[in-house]
């Protein structure tokens, strides 16, 4: 009898202990991967580094007007940078930027598509950059904003406009995410960059990656804290799911050597859409977010060529 309550005893004590380390481990993956604390994460190379800062500088002394916009929940101000083209036009790129980024860090982006003639609208997602919020929401609650950025644009330039999406990173995430709810009938395509097949994809991959863990049951976990700390739930969070909704032309671009977010994930995300005109470019040698720093020519002209038949 005795020896049974010792067997108890060390049982609860042994459960109690992996309670509170599941507990306390949800909390720490919150924490480190959803607020907006600092944290290195650098998977540039310092070609696009360089290249960056020059574009910066480009997008610093442009023509530009500062947007705002009220976030889809949670009541948060939204701000953006809308760079008109350098000719009139109704023609609108939606840029979306990465983890932990902001507008000015999508200055290549912005310029690249300036110099083929479109305005450009660069949001900051909710807690990036000069939004308000204290979580990121890894394009998922993103998506229901940028909705309301495309309507900002036509109510601003009016019913005529055609305007693109293009993401990369989690903002490649986003604009898969977006192409799944109900868009204006402006918004005519979507190009993707390196985009993940889902949040808890992406943060079960780097749970293995980083600490070489499962998913269950420290993923699971960590979504109830994310839905109670930032009011959704990240394991719902789909890129796959919402582009089997899809009905527009889209154009997936991915590295070969990308080990942040795997390139495996690119072919599923493909496969998700039915739409017949869809593109997949698999670019040899780049790893996470440098097809365009590595083939800058190619990059724009692929996106240029497939936007243009679309929004013209």
């Amino acid at each position: 009898m005795k020896r049974r309550k010792k067997w108890l005893l060390a049982l609860a004590a042994l459960l109690t202990v992996v309670v509170l380390g599941v507990v306390g481990g949800s909390f720490y993956l919150y924490h480190f991967a959803f607020e907006p604390t600092p944290k290195v994460l650098n998977h540039s190379s310092s070609k696009n580094k360089s290249n960056l800062k020059k574009n910066q500088a480009w997008l610093k002394r442009t023509p530009k007007e500062t947007w705002h916009e009220t976030s889809a929940t949670d009541d948060l101000k939204l701000v953006a940078v809308y760079v008109p083209a350098a000719k009139q036009t109704k023609r609108t790129i939606v840029v979306a930027h990465g983890y932990m980024g902001n507008k000015e860090e999508m200055a290549s982006y912005i310029r690249m598509w300036h110099r083929q003639g479109y305005n450009v609208l660069a949001p900051d997602d909710r807690g990036n950059g000069q939004s308000e919020g204290d979580y990121y929401g890894f394009g998922w609650p993103d998506r229901l904003d940028y909705v309301k950025w495309t309507r900002q644009v036509v109510r601003r330039n009016g019913q005529a406009s055609q305007i693109g999406l293009f993401g990369v990173s989690m903002g490649g995430a986003t604009v898969m995410m977006m192409s799944g709810e109900q868009l204006p009938t402006q918004v005519k395509a979507i190009i993707e960059d390196c985009g993940y097949t889902g949040v808890g994809d992406e943060l079960g991959y780097e749970l293995n990656q980083l600490y070489h863990l499962p998913k269950f049951p420290l993923l699971y976990t960590a979504s109830w804290v994310a839905k109670s700390k930032a009011h959704f739930d990240f394991m719902r969070a789909s890129s796959v799911a919402q582009l089997k909704r899809n009905r527009l032309p889209i154009f997936f671009i991915h590295g070969d050597k990308d080990t942040f977010v795997p390139t495996k994930m690119v072919y599923e995300n493909y496969r998700a859409t039915s739409v017949k005109d869809k593109q997949l470019w698999v670019v040899k040698g780049a790893g996470h977010a440098e097809s365009y720093t590595m083939h800058p020519r190619e990059y724009a002209r692929r996106v240029g060529a497939f936007m243009g038949r679309y929004v013209n």
